[in-house]
């Protein structure tokens, strides 16, 4: 079981309702404008569809909506991925305000509607009255067979954007070739140029320190001879006096200790004095003055200048200017390499057409299937005879889906030809068609719950009756809930919900299970109107007998 209770707060016209649901297949009637879709659209509220204002009840500040489930185990890893409390029932609540705003739980914690969307793929499978025009519809035809078929166009989508891509840029290159070629020989000058130069990551500060140093390097020599004269020129040098204090002050520590102290003092300033001597006369044995050096240094420096000049750079730059430059040329070389993209495209394609022609053999496979049970289907809804084939064929062009046309063929009557549905079928064998196609992928998901919303429009006689039984039969499996105008399909259910619109101050909606003479009397106002007669409730007891009698009885664990 699946779906177990369903519990509604001013939701459209229900001021209140509570409504628990069983197991097999559940029928739900009334009269018409009695508000039998307002329970499938709150199923899909609370499953994430789209939250308006008008689902408030008049008068009401908000609108709560509650649904129970049985919790699938598939479900475990995604509630706890999720952030949700795992438990044995799965609560979706929302809530709708006046201004349209809504809100949503999962076993109580927050969700979004996105979270709850996800949910309700999983729980839920609804086939609507208009179903049929998916029949009419060439993505949905080949959705359908490929879930039958248990196939996926992932991987031959995924490849044809890979292969479209390919061709995109081959077809670039092609209207862009002219245009590449000047570039790339732009790009081949400049680098050229750069690398004439061959600048280094960090040379352009080491050069400039010894540039500087070389264009200042007489006056540099001139300042370092003065000062050596100036600390030891004979007799009048810093260093002569100096060394002339101390031997002076030493000489009379004897008699005053301070001097000690003070020639101590004296001594130190004397040997800074030497090391420093010492360190310009080795400036001096080092120094370089050769000019030619100096010319070649302001030769480098000038092409440096000049490049950051052209290119409107800093000179710092420039080394990593040139590696771009080389990088964009290997792109642009990769770009117009059109036999390295051809050999691409070729590839991608090969990829494609392997995986098209693996999605084609699933087709195949599964066609057959799927046209006999839809067929078999078609017999009990006033079909007989009738016959159902899906059509493969190659497509004229490749397609992110593939390689096939996929047509759903008809013939209504024995004998005759099967035909595109579309242009044989009337609205009313559309509509058992797409039943039919139901039933047999009714097996298809994992949705514990199947909904049925007046799928048996245009339904009537004997084939109502079998619609009924069809119902029941999945109902041996799966959860069924049917909304139906038709006696001979709700006779057949194993539990009858009948929803009823009261008049008062304000209307209200109401839905309870029917059972005994109750359900007697609903199924006879179906088969006649609102004046129940003793012959109709005859026929009713008669027709329900005939339907239960039909389900076998279930045995007790």
């Amino acid at each position: 079981m699946a779906l177990r209770r369903i519990v509604l707060r001013d939701f459209v016209i229900v001021q209140r309702l509570e409504l628990e649901f069983g197991e097999g297949f559940t029928a739900l009637t009334g009269e018409t404008g009695a508000g039998k879709s307002i329970l499938l659209e709150a199923l899909q509220l609370a499953l994430g569809a789209r939250a308006e204002a008008s689902f408030v009840r008049e008068g009401e500040r908000s609108a709560d909506i509650c649904a129970e489930f049985d919790c699938p185990v598939y479900l475990h890893d995604w509630l706890e991925e999720s952030g949700f409390n795992q438990e044995e029932t799965l609560l979706l609540r929302r809530t709708i305000d006046v201004q349209g705003k809504s809100r949503a739980w999962i076993n109580g914690s927050p969700s979004t509607a996105t979270q709850l969307r996800t949910l309700g793929e999983q729980l839920l499978d609804i086939h609507g009255q208009h179903a049929w025009q998916r029949l009419m519809r060439t993505d949905d035809v080949r959705a359908l067979l490929d879930a039958f078929a248990g196939s996926s166009t992932l991987i031959v989508n995924t490849l044809w954007t890979q292969w479209r891509a390919s061709l995109s840029k081959i077809e670039q290159a092609t209207a862009e070739h002219s245009t590449l070629l000047r570039e790339r020989e732009r790009l081949q000058w400049q680098i050229s140029e750069l690398e004439k130069l061959a600048p280094a990551d960090d040379e352009w500060e080491a050069l400039n320190t010894q540039h500087t140093r070389l264009t200042h390097a007489q006056k540099l020599l001139e300042t370092v001879q003065a000062v050596i004269a100036m600390l030891d020129g004979d007799d009048v040098g810093a260093r002569a006096g100096l060394a002339r204090a101390h031997d002076t002050l030493a000489a009379q520590d004897h008699l005053e200790p301070a001097f000690k102290d003070l020639a101590e003092t004296l001594a130190s300033s004397l040997a800074q004095t030497d090391e420093t001597l010492r360190g310009l006369h080795a400036y001096l044995r080092h120094v370089d003055l050769d000019p030619e050096h100096l010319a070649d240094l302001d030769t480098r420096v000038s092409l440096w200048i000049s490049l950051a000049r052209r290119y409107k750079r800093p000179p710092v730059e420039l080394p990593v200017m040139l590696q771009s430059w080389k990088t964009e040329l290997q792109q642009l070389d990769a770009a117009s390499d059109m036999e390295t993209l051809q050999e691409e495209e070729s590839r991608q394609a090969n990829a494609y057409h392997e995986a098209a022609r693996t999605l084609t053999l699933l087709r195949a496979k599964a066609a057959p299937r799927l046209s006999h049970e839809v067929t078999a289907a078609m017999q009990g809804l006033g079909m007989s005879g009738g016959i159902f084939l899906v059509s493969i064929k190659k497509s004229a062009e490749a397609g992110p889906y593939g390689c096939d046309d996929i047509t759903f063929m008809v013939s209504g009557n024995p004998g005759m030809e099967p035909r595109p549905i579309a242009k044989v079928a009337s609205g009313g064998e559309l509509s058992r068609i797409s039943l039919a196609i139901a039933v047999a992928t009714s097996a298809l998901g994992s949705a514990g719950t199947l909904i049925f919303d007046e799928v048996d429009a245009g339904v009537g006689g004997a084939a109502a009756s079998s619609v009924g039984r069809l119902m029941q039969q999945l109902g041996r499996t799966r959860q069924v809930l049917a909304v139906t105008h038709l006696p001979q399909v709700a006779a057949y259910a194993n539990h009858h919900l009948v929803v009823s619109k009261t008049r008062g101050s304000t209307t209200t909606s109401q839905v309870a299970e029917v059972q005994g003479q109750a359900r007697v009397s609903e199924i006879a106002r179906m088969l006649g109107g609102e004046q129940i007669t003793p012959q109709s409730l005859a026929h009713a007891r008669e027709m329900l007998n005939a339907a239960q009698s039909s389900e076998p009885q279930k045995s007790t664990p």
